[in-house]
């Protein structure tokens, strides 16, 4: 599948959705040595950094080059000067100062390995992550957060054990991240409770503007009759009508619950607020506006993470069982750095610095970290030269010039799939720990301790009670939460 395309992509993925919709009830399997393994935490918080963060930029510092006319790309490992952290040994780079400080509550793991996959788009590797599976599959794959929502159930029945926030579908590769932010064949009731803009979350658990309650209850009951009364085939399998009705009940259970207050940022101490956001950000202000292709950046836009990560620590408190907070993938912003690396990423770092570290710090006062599992990961990193891994080369998707003369090519380009960071806080996790060790000169690749999607799966299952050989029945063969079951967790990462 080397030469797949966007197009193949969406081909493939819509035919195992159809699949999805026509598959009958997923039954749960377990091998022999699947035992249940002792929990060491109850929620799982992934803050997804989409479009490719760079290790040498972020939480893996090398030799730092300033910029000037002239300069070989071939000498440029890291743009930002390396800054130290709260344990000994272990730096971080210039810009993740308060992240830094609470190095000592956490692990970090400089070797995580992308997949070969082939020709390198983001939306084969997000998919690849999230789900442990490369596409294309036969079977419409579930959202990591579907496996635990199915395998676990909600901690609190009327919060959505699985809830998305920062991704909107109608932007950049919507429909391509649309194919496995969903709970597959698992089915409708497992699948995410998409918030889009985190300070817009308390109108998705209120009837509509204007609308009585006796209205929004008349237009509910309807629905569920017309789904229950569709012939089999209209809305999937029977299976997938069911599931999709105890959707609509869960939904309506959570309208009418105390708990939906937890959505509602307004409700939140204005000063509060303001520790989640990079500094100079007003918090008063609307945080949607969009970035614009250049690589400028909004204020408003920069503060949205932020409310995420605000917005995940209030789910936290009511019993959400599993939260993606993203900084959100579209094409050529955000983390995809194909020009002005340098300064995008500076402006990447001031967006996560302040919410990851304060999000840390709040569920750690209010005796929740422990039994929370903090995980900020990436598809894979960057460097300026290689695409690919170094015995792996793909195609070049951006022309990195002879010498650099211009600040926008001064920054990290190329799709890198041969090293990459993941930061874990909480959750049973180690504290001021480091896995795994990189080269210091390119290609800045993996040297020790590799770590591979399905182990990496395998690890963060097992922190939650589940076995990584888990697996559900579904078209009469095992689809395992890992790979096929191959995955094994990192027992060198647990306390």
């Amino acid at each position: 599948m080397n030469s797949l395309t966007r197009r193949d992509f969406l081909r493939t993925a819509s035919a195992a959705t159809l699949g999805a919709l026509a598959a009958g009830s997923p039954r749960l399997v377990r091998a022999t040595n699947a035992a249940a393994p002792p929990a060491t935490a109850d929620t799982l918080i992934v803050l997804w950094m989409g479009g490719g963060m760079a290790h040498t930029e972020t939480f893996d510092p090398k030799r730092f080059t300033p910029f000037e006319k002239g300069l070989d790309p071939q000498a440029v490992l890291s743009t930002f000067p390396a800054i130290p952290t709260a344990v000994d040994g272990i730096q971080f780079s210039q810009g993740l100062e308060k992240l830094a400080r609470v190095m000592d509550r956490g692990t970090l793991i400089r070797t995580y390995t992308a997949g070969d996959l082939g020709f390198i788009l983001h939306s084969r590797h997000q998919f690849h992550w999230h789900t442990g599976y490369a596409p294309p599959q036969t079977v419409a794959c579930p959202h990591i957060g579907a496996f635990v929502a199915r395998t676990l159930g909600p901690l609190n029945p009327v919060v959505p054990a699985f809830i998305n926030i920062g991704q909107r579908f109608d932007v950049g590769e919507g429909e391509e991240l649309k194919a496995f932010t969903t709970a597959g064949f698992l089915g409708s009731e497992y699948g995410p409770f998409n918030i889009p803009f985190p300070d817009q979350a308390a109108s998705a658990v209120r009837p509509p503007a204007g609308m009585t309650p006796a209205r929004f209850q008349n237009r509910e009951r309807f629905l569920k009759r017309l789904v229950s009364a569709s012939p089999v085939g209209q809305h999937g399998s029977e299976y997938q009508r069911e599931s999709l009705l105890r959707s609509l009940d869960s939904a309506h259970r959570l309208l009418n619950s105390p708990a939906a207050t937890a959505f509602d940022l307004a409700l939140e101490p204005v000063e509060n607020v303001r520790k989640y956001l990079p500094e100079g950000v007003d918090p008063g202000r609307s945080f949607n506006a969009s970035q614009s292709r250049d690589g400028a950046y909004e204020r408003e836009t920069l503060g949205r993470f932020g409310l995420g990560c605000l917005l995940a620590r209030r789910l936290c408190e009511v019993g959400a069982r599993f939260i993606e907070v993203t900084t959100e993938y579209i094409p050529f912003l955000n983390w995809d750095t194909h020009e002005n690396g340098h300064t995008r990423v500076a402006d990447m770092k001031r967006q996560i610095d302040a919410p990851i570290a304060q999000l840390v710090l709040d569920l750690e006062e209010r005796g929740l970290l422990d039994r929370t599992l903090i995980v900020v990961a990436s598809e894979f990193s960057r460097d300026m030269m290689t695409e690919g891994k170094p015995d792996k080369i793909v195609q070049d998707q951006v022309e990195v010039p002879d010498k650099i003369e211009h600040e926008k090519h001064y920054g990290m380009h190329r799709h890198f799939t041969d090293a990459g960071c993941v930061l874990l806080f909480g959750g049973g996790i180690k504290r001021g720990f480091l896995y795994g060790r990189t080269a210091d000169e390119r290609p800045v690749r993996t040297l020790e301790k590799p770590v591979h999607i399905e182990d990496l799966h395998a690890t963060l299952y097992t922190a939650l009670g589940i076995s990584p050989q888990t697996a559900y029945e579904i078209e009469r063969r095992p689809f395992y939460v890992t790979r096929d079951g191959v995955g094994r967790p990192i027992t060198d990462l647990f306390a």
